[in-house]
């Protein structure tokens, strides 16, 4: 029986990663489903038109790749690979940008690699296009870039990707779309007293323990890189639903509340997530002195740093590393992550946002640290 703590997590969700697996999207290979990409884009469509904030991360692109080169079989030379990949990324890409433009929505094309999440700098620019994106109601369409690296094809998977995509915009809820129902406490095809999961707890060691070994033949993920990627999205607050891609409005279904396939609940919420992230397991780089005008807005009305509030900068840091803010008498107040160097910092220090561009060379945010990624002090 659904409970309903899992009716409010699934309802309540507004921001929402979609992952589907290759063996879905190519129809085991054969080629790509493009009717199954229209429903799930008619079903993107309709969320993101509901006022939910939608991203799709699809597999897909080396397995359209083999189908287009003829090939059989999923190759293990990494230049073969990624030149599949270069393939079939032309019509993956294609597939979902023609069917969500049939749907009256917008679509964009990201391409990443874990590297892009590794590092500060470049994991903020990705945030911030992503969440532009997301403002402007439009769809991204990510996958990993598996034509210029070598590791993400030999070991990465888009499991992985999609919580990590879900952590990296703190979304509500991943939904990984798979030819399977969902979890089973043991492998129905070996043990008929096998019992479906249809609710448990993210990052419980036990998921791990019942979750089979490898995949298709087409896909490199199992049941298990579905557990650890659930594991890794509770992380940030998000909650994982493992659920069969062909279920009718699946989609739909799950965002209205109805629990299909198999819910793993974050134990987190994702403010404190994110607090406990920021103030815990992030190395101080530097600060910058405000006002006590800044004080007040930061501490009593929620606001986010403007660099007309600061009134010095301290230390040596880049763009993305995490900095404190503090009082004119020293004391710290909160910390963040610094959208500028602390060399910009110090050419837009007492400035308005309108003399970036004279100062910089380029207009970057307007805050020095948005309230989103800022932690007040207790």
């Amino acid at each position: 029986m659904q409970s309903k703590l899992s009716s409010e997590v699934l309802s309540q969700a507004r921001r929402i990663v979609v992952k589907v697996g290759s063996s879905l999207v190519t129809d085991e290979g054969r080629g790509l489903d493009t009717q199954a990409i229209a429903q799930w884009c008619k079903q993107l469509a309709r969320l993101s038109k509901d006022g939910c904030e939608v991203v799709m991360v699809s597999s897909g692109a080396i397995a359209e790749g083999m189908k287009r080169l003829g090939w059989s079989s999923r190759p293990s030379a990494i230049h073969e690979l990624q030149a599949a990949a270069a393939v079939g990324q032309m019509g993956l890409v294609q597939a979902y940008e023609s069917q969500l433009r049939e749907q009256g929505v917008g679509s964009a094309q990201v391409l990443l690699t874990h590297a892009d999440l590794a590092d500060r700098e470049r994991y903020l620019n990705a945030r911030s296009t992503l969440l532009t994106l997301l403002q402007l109601g439009v769809v991204p369409v990510i996958n990993e870039n598996d034509t210029v690296v070598n590791d993400e094809i030999k070991f990465g998977d888009n499991d992985t990707l999609g919580a990590l995509v879900a952590n990296l915009i703190e979304a509500d809820l991943l939904i990984i779309l798979t030819d399977q129902k969902g979890l089973y406490s043991a492998d129905p095809r070996k043990d008929p007293q096998a019992q479906f999961v249809h609710e448990g707890r993210a990052g419980d060691p036990a998921l791990e323990a019942m979750a089979g070994g490898a995949g298709s033949s087409i896909g490199k993920g199992g049941m298990i890189t579905k557990i650890l990627a659930a594991k890794r999205a509770a992380g940030s607050g998000a909650s994982t639903v493992i659920a069969w891609g062909r279920e009718p409005g699946a989609l739909l279904r799950l965002c209205a509340g109805e629990l299909i396939g198999t819910l793993l609940i974050a134990q987190t919420a994702k403010n404190q997530a994110r607090k406990q992230w920021m103030v815990d397991h992030l190395q101080l780089r530097g600060s910058v002195t405000v006002d006590e005008g800044a004080v007040l807005k930061l501490r009593d009305e929620g606001k986010s740093l403007l660099p007309i509030g600061m009134v010095a900068v301290q230390g040596e840091f880049a763009r993305g590393d995490v900095i404190a803010v503090r009082d004119p008498q020293g004391q710290e107040i909160a910390r963040g992550l610094a959208n500028y160097s602390s060399a910009e910092a110090r050419l837009i220090l007492r400035k308005a946002s309108s003399e970036f561009e004279r100062l910089l060379g380029y207009t970057g945010e307007p805050e020095m640290v948005h309230r989103t990624n800022l932690v007040l002090s207790r």
